[in-house]
């Protein structure tokens, strides 16, 4: 059982991350929180730390309209480089995209675990948090 998870939140809107980050202090489980607005910084980060699991996030909530790098964009960065990350990461896709197409265009790579729309509510963070430990 892990003790702490590192959750990552890739997204360029300052009161969402903030609003997400408030939302799991509530739920009171063990976790630490990283944050990038863009999906570049996210992808240097991983980058940057391939075999370093502590550094790492368990968790990615990455958003698909960014400027600089887009969430799909940083997928194909990362299916590039995903067999050289020594930990195994949860991705969820996190848009308030309802079109059809973001959403089978996420469903379609294998490393998204799922779809989300926004906001996540804090019964799904806790769903998500607890089948992870």
């Amino acid at each position: 059982m892990r003790t702490l998870t590192k959750i990552c939140i890739v997204d360029d809107d300052d009161i969402y991350r903030f609003t997400i980050e408030r939302t799991l202090e509530s739920l009171e489980y063990s976790t630490k929180t990283m944050a990038f607005s863009d999906g570049e910084q996210a992808i240097n980060f991983i980058s940057d730390h391939l075999n370093e699991d502590a550094e790492l996030p368990d968790i990615i909530f990455l958003d698909i309209d960014m400027p600089v790098m887009d969430g799909f964009q940083f997928m194909e960065e990362y299916e590039k480089i995903k067999s050289n990350v020594s930990k195994d990461m949860i991705i969820y896709m996190v848009s308030s995209s309802l079109d059809p197409v973001d959403i089978d265009s996420a469903k379609k790579i294998s490393s998204i675990s799922d779809y989300i729309v926004k906001p996540i509510s804090s019964d799904r963070l806790k769903s998500i948090l607890e089948n992870l430990n």
